[in-house]
């Protein structure tokens, strides 16, 4: 039996949580510590609901306090593993499904936010996608990059690992502006995605290069 949904399962009208600089992807997994009032309520909704969240991220420099403009794209997860605290938090994971655009957001009739999700562009995340990425050069780019972030990287998973895997869980880990984590989501396929990745880490690695230090004496 699988547990997985379908493209049919995913809801029209979509609690949402809005966090700034979290990206979650398809199939990509992500830890939540829920302790706001309006928060636990909205997992009592998708709890009861498919246990369905969209992850979206405000404008950048908007925070996430009261309702703040978002992106237009977002991530649905399916809430996949939870458990109640002693002092009042949920903590859970959410495993992606697919990306969503906000079609349009309904007036508020709860403490937490819905959108009307339209998923027609992202049909085929549903489908695992592995083609078209330059393993090589990506991981070239990521071993200065981990270097000056003082991050430790396992050599065996970044010449192994499964590509798409590798690439969305680099996505959604590595430290980038919440307009980076932005482009990271909507590129459209995983050699896209690949792409705009190593792009990133070459650009931070440029930039912490100190003053000087390719000059000739």
């Amino acid at each position: 039996m699988s547990f997985e949904p379908s493209f049919a399962d995913l809801p029209a009208l979509l609690p949402i949580f809005p966090l700034t600089g979290v990206l979650l992807l398809p199939r990509g997994r992500l830890p939540l510590n829920i302790f706001e009032p309006r928060y636990l309520a909205m997992t009592q909704y998708a709890l009861a609901h498919g246990r369905f969240i969209g992850m979206i991220q405000p404008h950048e420099g908007r925070g996430d306090a009261g309702d703040p403009p978002l992106y237009r794209t977002g991530c649905v997860g399916r809430i996949v593993e939870f458990a109640e605290t002693p002092d009042g938090r949920y903590v859970m994971t959410l495993k992606g499904v697919a990306r969503f655009d906000v079609a349009t957001e309904p007036a508020r009739t709860e403490m937490f936010r819905f959108v009307d999700a339209d998923y027609g562009r992202w049909r085929e995340d549903f489908e695992e996608d592995q083609a078209g990425v330059d393993r090589e050069h990506l991981v070239a780019a990521l071993r200065p990059f981990f270097e000056r972030q003082g991050i430790g990287a396992d050599s065996d998973v970044l010449t192994s690992a499964p590509i798409e895997h590798l690439v969305n869980s680099l996505a959604m880990a590595c430290p980038f502006s919440p307009r980076e984590k932005q482009a990271l989501l909507e590129a459209e396929r995983t050699a896209e995605r690949a792409r705009v990745l190593t792009a990133l880490v070459e650009m931070s690695v440029a930039s912490t290069v100190p003053p000087g230090a390719n000059s000739r004496n």
